[in-house]
């Protein structure tokens, strides 16, 4: 790569040519009457996260886990984008809760633990401070070890034996070919995070509909694995949102001419089909269980509708998708803004928010509670409007 991977561009860090403005025009009058308050904010990542730092410190905001790493990420693209030092700064106070100088303490014993180390490698080039590149070497060294399934999937944990859960892949890989970007490490690093992909993939997909299962498992000993193929039975929206940002944040640094990309870009077409197959017409979101629309208990999820939404976008934008996606990228960011608001507060909400999520049935699937301001709605929020405000 010609420039350094931790301070590219903002082109190349965000995403998206379209502004906020232009998005919603090109939506039509659907998109610009989307808005839930006659005065919308500027800028709704600033107001997202100027509502989140009023409501937590950096002290009370959480423990160690992905929903933070996946928000603080959001935040540090917006960062990037404005550079203004404070929202940095809160991010940097968050982290250093866990690590110093000796690093991290974490035996990563499953995939979640790792996703908040992505900020790692990008907190070093931020701030030259060692002590990030150590908790970052700690992790980098637990991949060789970690128990595989025997075609080399990581086990979503290691207690879950043989299991690849869908949404595992954006806890860990994307990681790994970042670190291997950023300290010359690619041989290992962007081989083993692509190939995850690919053998997750493999076991996940669904040809005819252009989504992918939940989680699968090796000996087919899970009730949930019973039938052929030993997947899961059904189609749980944001686990298939989580593997279309994976591949494309491992698209953004692997590089140009490594065999396994051609792979990786055919991963998102096949996703940007099935999300325009299963596109909600009336809203622009897509549902809990993405292919049954029809189910009076099925509802319409905020964070995978913006994971979709960034996909697709930032697909287009890359060129791997054909200009034709814009459009179902622009009905998703204008269906998901209808569910961000304003408080008399004067705070921001975003509603429909699932909850942390196993493998189950559908009833366990439409029965998970729809929150208000999760972590995981408000991070995929703020990747998707980065992508949109560039």
């Amino acid at each position: 790569m010609s420039e350094h991977p931790l301070r590219p561009t903002r082109r190349a860090v965000l995403a998206g040519t379209l502004g906020a403005l232009g998005a919603l025009a090109a939506a039509g009058p659907v998109a610009r009457a989307a808005v839930p308050i006659s005065e919308p904010p500027p800028d709704w990542s600033r107001a997202v996260i100027d509502s989140t730092m009023k409501r937590h410190t950096p002290a009370n905001i959480g423990g160690w886990g992905y929903t933070l790493g996946l928000y603080l990420y959001g935040q540090y693209l917006f960062y990037k984008r404005t550079g203004e030092q404070k929202y940095l700064d809160y991010i940097v106070a968050w982290y250093d809760r866990f690590i110093t100088d000796s690093g991290i303490s974490n035996s990563f014993t499953n995939l979640d633990s790792m996703r908040s180390c992505q900020m790692l490698p990008l907190l070093y080039a931020e701030t030259g401070r060692t002590k990030y590149k150590t908790a970052a070497d700690q992790l980098r060294k637990r991949f060789p070890a970690y128990p595989r399934t025997s075609d080399g999937g990581m086990f979503h944990a290691t207690s879950k034996v043989g299991q690849l859960w869908g949404d595992g892949v954006y806890m860990a890989q994307p990681f790994l070919a970042l670190y291997g970007a950023a300290f010359g490490d690619g041989a290992y690093c962007f081989e083993e995070s692509a190939k995850n992909l690919a053998v997750y993939f493999s076991h996940l997909r669904e040809p005819a509909k252009g989504l992918l299962y939940h989680a699968y498992d090796e000996d087919g000993s899970e009730s949930w694995a019973s039938g052929s193929g030993h997947h899961s039975k059904y189609h749980w929206a944001r686990a298939i949102g989580w593997f279309g940002m994976a591949a494309i944040d491992i698209l953004e640094v692997l590089p140009a001419n490594h065999p396994r990309r051609a792979a990786l870009i055919d991963m998102v077409r096949f996703l940007a089909a099935g999300y325009q197959r299963y596109q909600d017409p009336a809203t622009g979101r897509w549902h809990q269980v993405v292919d049954r629309g029809g189910d009076a208990k099925n509802w319409l999820e905020t964070s995978a509708s913006s994971m979709y939404t960034f996909t697709l976008a930032r697909g287009v934008e890359r060129g791997y998708l054909p200009a034709s996606y814009q459009a179902v990228a622009d009905r998703g960011y204008a269906g998901v803004l209808r569910k961000v608001s304003v408080g008399s507060d004067g705070l921001t909400n975003i509603t429909d928010i699932c909850e942390g999520t196993n493998v189950g049935d559908l009833s366990y699937y439409y029965g998970r509670a729809r929150k208000t301001n999760d972590f995981h709605g408000l991070g995929a929020f703020l990747i998707m409007n980065e992508q949109y405000r560039h």
